[in-house]
């Protein structure tokens, strides 16, 4: 039900990443809705391993965007450069 939750939370927060980012965005709806998923997960697991989640707790929403804000700024670089 975690990995569930992490992953609902990634979807609505990559679609407020891309809102908050500003600039012309090379990726897709669903390219961003990636990054958002990743960011929760990254965020997710990051957290635990900080100490600031229990097992079986997923990301709060702002550390979810902070990490999908890192994302897009990696991959707009990335994806800039090829």
């Amino acid at each position: 039900m975690t990995i569930l939750w992490t992953i609902l939370i990634g979807f609505v927060v990559g679609i407020v990443a891309k809102f908050l980012m500003p600039g012309r965005d090379p990726a897709g709806f669903i390219i961003t809705v990636l990054i958002g998923i990743a960011g929760s997960f990254i965020a997710t697991y990051l957290g635990r391993a900080l100490g600031w989640y229990q097992v079986g707790e997923s990301a709060g929403f702002i550390a979810a965007v902070v990490g999908s804000i890192i994302l897009l700024v990696i991959y707009r670089l990335v994806a800039r450069k090829t």
